[in-house]
């Protein structure tokens, strides 16, 4: 259950640097907020028009520059999509096999005629469960379909010997947001269990249930998940990797989870007998087995029959997926509207066939001068973060020569996969979305498991082409930029160096930076999980991260409403990392000529710290912002501005901001790590 850190939790589909994109601007001046001084909020400051301006859709959570990418692209992905469905391409083709999914996602006839014909069968089965050995092999089926229940069964690389990969189980089974949801007595936890039992029976009830018997198992449902909660581990305790590296054999997995019968599991899921596993919570899976013993099958077969419900309910009739809106989209974040229906598809789509669309879309979106670019600023970025670990003060010249051969071995990926998934054995058809829908879910499971005993495949990417966002994955010790990030305001060909370094300089540095934050650096240059810091040398890091915890602990995501420093602790090391390798190598391109002109009033410094502002203008409703404290490793974006920047002398200097500002933090409060 490795992390794989990543800009920006809710990632969209993007176009690239195509003719559809907008032409580039730098810095808006109409997006400022004149009425804020920029020593007082700079976020405000710099993002206070576009606020203004740019309310949240009705059919949005959150609204920002990643969602405007998401929009500009949707018109192309839209005519990829309509042009292949209407295309007479071969069987098995790739714009066959995406148009014919989209086809299918898009027959709302077809739908409303099939009702829960698509169903029934998982529903008979679910209804067959009578013991353990029933219970086992149904989560194993549904787990292949894309299903999940009951627990987290994955294919990843090992931790501690990157080049092979591991089956791994881990928690899972939940269908609120966070575990905490379940556990919390406050008014609003009880109100979201409340809402979720009624929600959870009136699937039950279209799926034919009585009223009353539907709430009944809706209880019962209910009541698993929080027994399942009970037992998960915090979201802050998933974020330390040592804690999560459980080798066990199968005996052991027996011994540990006596009552589940897992040679059923995993002969249903298709892998006879693993040697050994991954076990990323023992306590999870031994309170598990031990609900497999003591709840009755009847509380099992409610359990099973929701989760069901719940997963289907989007490819199913229109009854289904505005019942599932409802409550997912409007009780959980605050959305008024439902999108219309083919962006869902959309979604959905670049989910089952990621690789098949994203080759349509770089044929016609991605030039390769873009790798060109991104690969010399990365160079450049690369060269900065070098320097700096190089003069570190803090730090044992040990772990310094450590540090720089992990960064020397980090490998670079740009726009999109050298080396495209081959999906032409998977069946999609015209019609039966879900059918499609669990088929391409099967298919990658089944690819995932013929994957063990094999060498780990270093071309594969765990982001699709489209994607606006961009990662660093540990155990590869790879950063990864798809085509969807490289246009504004991240990418901006039409600006000036000043904003291209703050805004796609800063994603640059932020992944940079991850493999050095506090659970990138447990892994070293070859992405083994391998404790290469010194004693003292660790101890200065914790000391140092502990300030940053600090910090973020005093800001808010809403009034009341504190942030997690320990949550986004890795994000915000990023954040701040990021920065000042950015900001170091821009310096280091103006070596040698002449100073840049002031542009539109601001100097480059100036735009600089405008341009990596202005990539964070972004807001979200009450209870999406609820949800996001909760759950995202990621700092809203307010305190992902100000909160690096009150800690760089160079941003106080390039708009000189007085000692007793808000946005100056003293000298001593300020975090030294990257």
């Amino acid at each position: 259950m490795v992390r794989t850190s990543c800009l920006f939790l809710a990632s969209a589909l993007a176009v690239g640097l195509a003719a559809q994109a907008p032409m580039g601007r730098g810095v808006h001046p109409a997006d400022l907020d004149p009425a804020t001084a920029p020593c007082q909020d700079f976020f405000q400051y710099a993002n206070g028009g576009w606020l203004k301006a740019h309310p949240i859709p009705a059919d949005r959570a959150t609204w920002g520059g990643f969602n405007e990418v998401e929009e500009r692209n949707s018109a192309l992905l839209k005519e990829i999509l309509e042009e292949a469905a209407a295309s007479q391409a071969p069987a098995g083709s790739v714009p066959r096999q995406v148009g014919d999914f989209y086809r299918a996602g898009m027959d709302v006839k077809g739908l409303a005629k099939a009702g829960l014909a698509p169903l029934r069968p998982l529903l008979a089965r679910v209804e067959a469960v009578k013991d353990a050995r029933g219970l086992a092999q149904e989560l194993a089926r549904l787990r292949v379909l894309g299903l999940g229940a009951g627990f987290r069964f994955n294919v990843v690389v090992d931790d501690r010997d990157s080049g092979a990969y591991a089956a791994e189980l881990a928690q899972g089974g939940l269908g609120l947001p966070d575990r905490d949801d379940y556990l919390l007595d406050t008014d609003r936890a009880r109100d979201l269990r409340a809402s979720y039992r009624t929600y959870l029976a009136g699937l039950l009830e279209l799926a034919g249930e009585k009223p009353a018997l539907a709430r009944a198992h809706a209880a019962m449902a209910l009541e698993v998940e929080a027994r399942l909660a009970q037992a998960s581990m915090t979201r802050v305790e998933l974020r330390n990797p040592q804690a999560l590296y459980n080798r066990r054999t199968l005996a052991e997995l027996k011994a540990l989870a006596p009552a589940f019968d897992w040679e059923a599991y995993f002969r249903e899921a298709g892998l006879a007998a693993p040697a050994t596993l991954l076990v990323r919570q023992p306590r999870f899976l031994e309170a598990l087995s031990a609900l497999g013993r003591d709840l009755p099958a009847a509380q099992w077969r409610a359990y099973l029959k929701v989760r069901v419900l719940d997963g289907a309910a989007p490819c199913l009739d229109e009854a289904f997926e505005r019942l599932h809106f409802a409550f997912h989209s409007t009780t959980v974040r605050g959305i008024r509207d439902m999108s219309p229906r083919w962006k869902r598809v959309l979604r959905a789509e670049d989910q089952a066939l990621g690789d098949s669309l994203g080759r349509m879309y770089v044929a016609r979106a991605f030039p390769a001068r873009a790798r060109t670019r991104m690969a010399a600023l990365i160079t450049n970025l690369r060269g900065a973060l070098r320097a700096r670990i190089q003069a570190l003060a803090w730090m044992s010249p040990a772990t310094r020569e450590a540090a720089v051969k992990k960064l020397d071995a980090l490998t670079v990926k740009i726009g999109h996969p050298d080396v495209w998934r081959d999906d032409s054995a998977l069946k999609i058809e015209a019609t039966g979305y879900f059918g499609n829908v669990t088929r391409a879910a099967a298919f990658a499971f089944r690819a995932d498991l013929a994957k063990l005993g094999r060498p780990v495949d270093r071309t594969e990417w765990s982001m699709t082409a489209p994607t606006v966002n961009a990662y660093y994955e540990p155990t590869r010790n790879e950063i990864v930029f798809p085509a969807g990030i490289l246009q504004p305001p991240f990418f901006d060909p039409e600006a000036d160096d000043a904003v291209n370094y703050g805004a796609i300089g800063m994603v640059i540095g932020h992944e940079l930076t991850h493999g050095f934050d506090d659970e990138g650096c447990q892994y070293d240059a070859q992405g083994n999980l391998r404790d290469w810091w010194t004693e003292a040398d660790k101890r200065a890091y914790a000391a140092r991260t502990d300030l940053v915890v600090r910090q973020y602990d005093a800001l808010e995501a809403l009034p009341g409403l504190p942030l997690n420093g320990r949550l986004t602790l890795g994000e915000n090391i990023a954040d701040l990392g990021g920065l000042k390798i950015a900001y170091a190598a821009f310096q280091a391109s103006l070596a040698g000529h002449p100073r840049p002109a002031p542009i539109d009033g601001f100097t480059a410094e100036q735009r600089f710290f405008l341009g990596y502002a202005q990539c964070w203008h972004f807001h979200a409703r009450e209870a999406a912002a609820r949800v996001l404290a909760a759950t995202d490793p990621h700092s809203p974006a307010k305190a992902r501005v100000n909160g690096p920047l009150s800690n760089l002398p160079e941003f106080f200097e390039a708009f000189g901001c007085r000692e007793e500002g808000p946005m100056h933090r003293p000298e001593s409060a300020r975090p030294t790590l990257w």
